[in-house]
């Protein structure tokens, strides 16, 4: 671990849940604050701000379920990490995670190892950055453009939201334009899993990230099944 270590806010109902998992989360090294439902996990990161370096948040919560809770921080402006803790599994429960700005989920019941690793990828790729005064530069590729520095995504000029999750999918997909890149492939780059990782969430992003970038133009994301994703233009296209 790091030093300082990361700052952790773990919001669970039920009791057991949350000090198992505040208790394993801490013998691995991680500083950890808990709150037992969506208001006073608001309230806590109201009071805390950026200290947080990540939020493990459950869906099913008494008072603001976990999706609401998300779609505030991320209307507030707070841009930590989300990870979602949920018995929910369908994939309309994973696009609606998607559209409030989750980074990863876990479905219950989880093992503690697997949060652990979960905990440890997310920290591990929102933390590292470019170096101070270092050049970023843009990626281009059939009218679509991402701005590493203003972290601004573009096609033909229209300005496109996306989630910090999103944004390193697409820059990647950017970054190996033309090319194919399979699932497994970007679960290591996108989501840091070298351990292996489900699957699921990668079609969930690409499914999501691509209503958002085709949604006015031709498609540029496509799926080769069975191998994987590759941006391009349409076959024909210019």
């Amino acid at each position: 671990m790091t030093t300082p270590a990361a700052h952790l806010l773990v919001v669970d109902d039920e009791p057991n849940i949350r000090d198992l998992l505040a208790q394993t989360l801490r013998l691995v090294g991680f500083d950890v604050t808990c709150a037992g439902g969506g208001v006073e996990a608001l309230n806590a990161v109201g009071l805390g701000g950026s200290g947080f370096d990540l939020v493990l948040l459950d869906v099913m919560l008494p008072d603001l379920d976990g999706f609401e809770v998300a779609r505030t921080l991320r209307r507030d402006g707070c841009e930590t990490p989300v990870l979602f803790l949920t018995a929910k599994d369908t994939v309309r429960d994973r696009v609606q995670g998607l559209t409030v700005g989750a980074d990863d989920y876990v479905t219950k019941p989880f093992s503690l190892e697997e949060v652990v690793l979960r905990v440890r990828a997310i920290l591990r790729r929102t933390r590292v950055g470019p170096k101070d005064g270092e050049a970023v530069q843009p990626l281009c590729y059939g009218g679509l453009s991402l701005d590493p520095d203003a972290h601004e995504v573009r096609r033909d000029g229209r300005m496109i939201e996306v989630s910090p999750t999103e944004f390193r999918l697409l820059a990647y997909l950017l970054e190996n334009s033309e090319r194919v890149v399979s699932k497994a492939q970007i679960l290591d780059r996108v989501w840091g899993y070298d351990f292996g990782g489900d699957s699921r969430i990668v079609e969930s992003y690409v499914y999501y990230l691509r209503k958002k970038i085709d949604a006015a133009g031709s498609p540029l994301i496509h799926t080769l099944r069975g191998v994987g994703y590759v941006l391009r233009l349409p076959r024909g296209g210019t």
